[in-house]
């Protein structure tokens, strides 16, 4: 914004961009504020910015101006303005001028979804792939466009939260439903953005930011399900806290499959007056869990607890035009796995940490915005399995909460110790610069990497996004990127029966090209896009042909099979279709059908490998095709009477949410499905009342060939605000 003179002894501020920060407008108080003027085609896109609002300024956001899943309004009559810091760039822009598309899922969307855990969020986008082995985020593998669990950068607030050790326990969150504002997908290699990890797409989720409130819930359902959660918000002066907390746990709906969760995480941020402001995250969770053939079909009694710590600090301030934004994080993992519960035989134990150091600037000037930035981001493990082995002088007592104890409760016999260990030290800058025009935005960068684990040359990943936006709804995106994986410890180091990691194994690259367009109008949204992407050095777990081959040339059976980590080259294309129609916004909230919408995906690859193989673990079970159908529906609204001051538990809305998943994998074993799922609900002014009913057509699936997933579960809960 800038100051001007208004008129005499006055002096006004006029606002070039619109802010949602919550500082923005206090910044101003005392003065007279002129807004400048607003064309239709900026209010038109206002509402879908509501869900942009750039609360993490230069790291993540939303332009999901256009996507079907955007509600595009937090409430049925909510208009905003917003700034939105766009996940594909690292400084901020009006999501009229996204130079890349995001889908985002809103507050509304969620709870219109009955979502519980932030995997029922993702698994309602077409592109993501959600692949669990237990139900209520007991364990997920979660990618994005065709890639594997591995491929996909998580964020917290635009934190990077990815594990180094395995993407299997990427997707433990010390989060409920309850606690997030949206979480937004972003398709494709994201290097110069999100860091070297951001290979496939990247997942950010952005938590809720009330300055004051108290949310108590409780729910209950089939097989001892019962889950119990609180949240409270404050704020003194221009200090703003959230602290939440619950837990959940279930008997189990198959054999061997019983499961325990506690979360807890704390949140705050201080406006300074100059302006800056300060956020802080802090969380943490545990989770021991039964796990069925989880691993392995040779072991039906396995058992893991994943325990996880993590916290940040980020700084957002301005000099000038210059914004700055330092920040720093830690994350760690302890996973306690049995291979038979209660039994040593196949126990492991490993301790996961990552430290990031970062910095974030963009300037604005008269051609635009450019960002730069660097960051040091240490991996490291300590494992009774994976790693270098250490002198007996280094081993460290294994730690965790559940270091002591197996799965059964048993104290162990003798102290456990970590035996081994690896590290390695992760250096990168960007440079990026947004063009800003009439009705384009041209943002062009590249990331310089290194990675003390590969030698000590730097490497450069470039990309370009192009975005054509009319005014008057129609958009067209374009983008080339680049992007670079590292193996995780598992893919290096693991070992075990009928399983090798390899020690040489290269990193994974990535040369993307996609193109999309988008329309959204009045009460239509759609999308449709293509990508193609080359890769070289892909990681799978595979069983090589001539390994599988007795002495006398004769097949070995399965269960004498080793799965072996390596490298390989593919093609990867695919199609993305989304439609989304909100009858309301044509005739009024009275009309009972609020949204419907629908979204296809369609993948495909072409792999070539150096060595023959006969069976792959991951990456030939690609989901194929993907629907995914969602609707929601009024069903009764009762207002309050008018001579009554405050709504009582008869006024309120009853609201009906039906979703419909339809997914073909590919794979030896991997039959295709749909699943039904429906959410009854009572909203109240207060309160909310609320009834699940998970497979509603009580299917019989699997999301792997050989872990069978429950059938219809039925749940109910209430949820008062204060």
């Amino acid at each position: 914004m800038k100051r001007k003179n208004f008129r005499k002894g006055h002096s006004a501020f006029v606002f070039r961009h619109f802010a949602c920060k919550r500082w923005s407008l206090f910044a101003v108080m005392g003065q007279e504020v002129k807004v400048g003027v607003l064309s239709v085609a900026t209010l038109a896109v206002a509402a879908a910015a509501q869900a942009s609002a750039a609360q993490q300024a230069g790291k993540m956001g939303s332009a999901a101006t256009s996507t079907p899943s955007d509600s595009t309004a937090l409430a049925d009559d909510a208009v905003a303005l917003g700034e939105a810091a766009v996940v594909a760039q690292h400084a901020p822009l009006p999501a009229e001028m996204a130079a890349r598309l995001v889908t985002c899922f809103t507050r509304n969307d969620i709870a219109a979804a009955g979502a519980r855990t932030i995997n029922d969020i993702v698994k309602l986008c077409a592109a993501v792939d959600v692949r669990q082995r237990g139900p209520h985020g007991v364990q997920t593998d979660i990618s994005v466009g065709g890639g594997t669990f591995d491929q996909v950068t998580i964020l917290l607030n635009g934190i990077n939260i990815t594990s180094p050790h395995t993407g299997h326990l990427t997707a433990d969150f010390p989060l409920s439903a309850d606690d997030i504002e949206r979480v937004e997908v972003l398709e494709g290699a994201a290097a110069r953005s999100c860091g070297t990890t951001a290979f496939t797409g990247v997942i950010n989720i952005v938590t809720r930011q009330e300055r004051r409130g108290v949310l108590l819930q409780a729910a209950g359902g089939m097989y001892g399900y019962a889950d119990a959660g609180a949240r409270l918000s404050g704020a003194i002066g221009r200090a703003v806290g959230h602290l939440s907390g619950g837990f959940s746990r279930s008997d189990g709906a198959t054999d061997n499959s019983a499961f325990q969760s506690a979360r807890v995480f704390c949140q705050g941020s201080i406006a300074t007056r100059s302006g800056a402001k300060i956020d802080a995250q802090l969380g943490y969770s545990f989770k021991p869990f039964e796990a069925n053939t989880f691993y392995g079909s040779a072991s039906r009694d396995q058992w893991e607890s994943n325990e996880r710590w993590m916290g940040a600090l980020r700084l957002n301030a301005t000099a000038g035009r210059l914004h700055i934004l330092p920040s720093v994080s830690w994350n760690r993992w302890y996973d306690h796995y049995q291979w038979h519960k209660g039994s040593p035989a196949g126990e492991n134990f490993h301790r996961a940490d990552t430290y990031a150091l970062g910095i974030d600037n963009w300037l604005e000037w008269a051609t635009g915005r450019t960002a730069f930035g660097a960051e040091m981001r240490h991996e490291g493990i300590l494992s009774t399995k994976l790693g270098d082995p250490l002198e007996e002088s280094e081993w460290e007592p294994v730690g965790g909460r559940s270091h002591t104890t197996g799965g059964t409760g048993i104290e162990a016999d003798a102290p456990r110790y970590y035996k081994f260990a690896a590290g390695r030290t992760n250096f990168s800058a960007h440079l990026e610069h947004n063009l800003i025009l009439d009705h384009w935005t041209l943002s062009a960068g590249v990331l310089a990497n290194m990675n003390t684990a590969l030698d000590s040359h730097w490497r450069f990943y470039p990309g370009v996004d192009a975005a054509w936006h009319s005014g008057t709804g129609w958009a067209v995106y374009a983008s080339w990127n680049m992007g670079l994986r590292m193996p995780t410890f598992t893919d290096l180091y693991y070992s075990g029966t009928g399983i090798e990691g390899t020690r040489s194994l290269k990193p994974e690259r990535t040369n993307d090209v996609s193109l999309k367009g988008a329309y959204a109008a009045g009460a239509f949204a759609a999308d449709a896009g293509v990508f193609y992407s080359h890769k070289t050095d892909m990681i799978d777990w595979v069983v090589y042909a001539d390994e599988a081959l007795a002495p006398d040339g004769s097949p070995l059976p399965a269960a004498e099979w080793t799965y072996r980590s390596g490298n390989y080259t593919m093609e990867h294309y695919g199609i993305r279709l989304q439609a989304a129609f909100h009858p309301q916004r044509l005739w009024g909230n009275a009309f009972p059908l609020r949204k419907v919408a629908v979204q296809y995906a369609w993948t495909d690859q072409s792999i070539s490998r150096s060595r023959a193989i006969v069976a792959s673990k991951y990456a030939m079970e690609i989901v194929r095709q993907k629907w995914v159908v969602t609707a929601d529906a009024t069903l009764f609204r009762r207002h309050a009477p008018q001579h009554r001051r405050h709504a009582d538990w008869r006024s309120g809305r009853m609201a009906l949410a039906l979703s419909y998943r339809w997914s073909d994998r590919t794979g030896s074993g991997n039959e295709s499905y749909g699943l039904l799922d429906a959410r009854l609900t009572w909203e109240g002014r207060r309160f909310s009342l609320y009834a699940d009913a998970d497979n509603v057509l009580n299917a019989s699936y699997h999301d792997f060939s050989y872990i069978p997933q429950p059938g219809i579960w039925l749940t109910g809960g209430m949820t008062l605000k204060f």
